[in-house]
């Protein structure tokens, strides 16, 4: 596909109406595939299949599978705030510090191995990687209920961030493989709304599961882990025959309907060359490329505030004077007002096909949310207000953000590296995340957190900024640019550097 310097494209230009992300079987993109992508020759669909009704089977089979791993996976690592609420770090005899470290381990394998996972992903099939990683880290969160001191807890943590380090990136990996770049946002939007459905799930769970403390001899805390570890656990043993593998080699699609897919697909995107292997001269590659390195800060700078608010709600709602069921219960309402506000924006931001804008917008409403905590310390019903900006703006922001620039990444290497970079380097931001609130800091209405997190969402709107102008500059340039004669072979591995590819705004 072709996109313009202003973020359209051809589709626009000829009138084409899908402004929900699916056509009515004639795409104007097939009919003319952008120089050096595809044969040139439309993709046609079976006989008796409709372009919208073969896409929700596809929406059906993916997005609902995806979403519930993930919501898993959040769950089960942030529970720990709700378990906090129920004495879990006087239990264990923990300082604040030992506390922040514990959280702060989960990082440091989950950040490191985000690469290796979407290599090994690619090599063994989704379904099974990804199945595996799940009923790893269930596993684990049941021992988290059963350790006896701080070594035991932060080696648990040490795991739960290893088994969980394939989630989010090789889900959002396998989604970019299955969709064309204007019809992705609504899809990734709902992916990621599984983590604000996570944290007012386990909001509403820990509530419940906090009235069995004592029973079989357990406190609340440690039934908040067993429980939800349990039940991951059972889900992977059905999630490993769900998970859908790559388009090329799904099997509940027939013949005709997985070639239409992948034509489709590589007249938007270019050649998957899903057929080769990554290599490690494709990964240094990939790293020469300077809008790869800015990807990463769009997202480090959002994952300080989102993982803040993630963690330590429960003790900020907790101040403004409610009982520890309370505080459960009133974490609920922010967490699910920004399902509902991502979707809204997905919604736009497919429709007018751009992502910038809707990236920036959201970035101030967080900006503005974190601004009134920092000025206003006496009035519970402002406060509380603000928190619904926090997630509303950052949970919002985040899946664009992603979005834009994982599908900006042509070809399986790139896709599958660019997208694990930017996920395993943003979720360093986690371990700053870890250490800026304290309950101490009630005090001084949590200051430094609030500033903390106010800083590094302006150094996410910048790097979107340098993106975005990076986007325009490229796109322009390559308007200008004639034939350069390079083979189809070479422009797939060239990938979003192909002369034709065209970034999305």
């Amino acid at each position: 596909m072709r996109f313009n310097i202003d973020g359209s494209n051809e589709k626009a230009q000829h009138g084409y109406n899908d402004s929900n992300g699916i056509g009515d079987g004639y795409d104007p993109d097939l009919a003319h595939p952008a120089a050096g992508y595809g044969d040139g020759e439309r993709a046609v669909l079976p006989p008796g299949v409709s372009e919208r009704k073969l896409l929700t089977r596809i929406d059906l089979r993916i997005i609902p599978v995806l979403s519930i791993m993930y919501l898993l996976a959040f769950l089960d690592r942030t529970n720990v705030a709700n378990a906090a609420i129920f004495g879990l770090v006087k239990d264990l005899g923990l300082t604040a510090t030992q506390y922040s470290t514990c959280l702060t381990i989960f990082f440091v394998p989950y950040c490191v191995f985000e690469i290796p996972s979407n290599i090994i992903l690619k090599r063994l099939k989704p379904h099974l990687w990804l199945s595996i990683c799940m009923f790893g880290f269930g596993l684990v969160t049941i021992c988290q209920g059963l350790v006896q001191g701080y070594g035991g807890f932060i080696a648990t943590r040490f795991f739960l961030g290893l088994f969980e380090t394939g989630m989010f990136p090789g889900a959002f990996y396998l989604i970019g493989m299955w969709y064309k770049r204007h019809e992705a946002q609504k899809r990734y939007t709902f992916f990621f709304g599984s983590t604000t459905l996570a944290g007012a799930f386990g909001g509403l769970l820990a509530s419940a599961i906090g009235k069995m403390n004592g029973m079989e001899g357990y406190l609340g805390w440690r039934w908040v882990f067993i429980l939800e570890g349990c039940l991951t656990c059972a889900v992977s043993f059905i999630w490993f025959f769900v998970i859908p593998d790559f388009p090329e080699d799904s099997k509940w699609l027939s013949e005709p309907e997985r070639e239409y897919v992948k034509a489709r697909l590589r007249d938007d995107q270019g050649k998957s060359a899903l057929e080769r292997r990554i290599t490690p001269r494709d990964v240094l590659n990939c790293f020469k490329d300077y809008k790869i390195i800015v990807g990463g800060f769009m997202y480090f700078g959002l994952i300080v505030p989102a993982y803040g608010y993630a963690y330590f709600a429960p003790t900020i709602i907790k101040t403004y004077g409610y009982s520890p069921i309370q505080t459960q219960l009133h974490s609920v309402p922010p967490w699910a007002a920004a399902f509902g506000w991502s979707m809204l924006t997905a919604f736009l931001s497919d429709k007018f096909r751009h992502r910038f804008l809707f990236a920036i917008v959201n970035i101030c409403i967080a900006i503005s949310g974190f601004a009134i905590l920092m000025c206003v310390h006496h009035n519970t019903h402002v406060m509380y207000g603000a928190l619904f900006m926090i997630t509303s703006g950052t949970y919002s922001a985040m899946p664009i953000i992603v979005c834009w620039f994982s599908m900006n990444l042509g070809g399986h290497h790139r896709r599958a590296v660019g997208t694990a970079w930017q996920i395993g380097f943003g979720n360093i931001g986690g371990i700053i995340a870890s250490y800026s609130f304290q309950a101490a800091d009630a005090k001084t209405y949590f200051h430094k957190g609030y500033s903390i997190c106010i800083s590094f969402i302006c150094l996410s709107a910048f790097s979107c900024v340098i993106y975005f102008f990076a986007c325009v500059t490229q796109n322009r340039n390559r308007e200008k640019t004639h034939d350069v004669g390079l083979t189809d072979y070479e422009k797939t591995e060239l990938g979003d550097l192909s002369p034709d590819y065209r970034y999305m705004l």
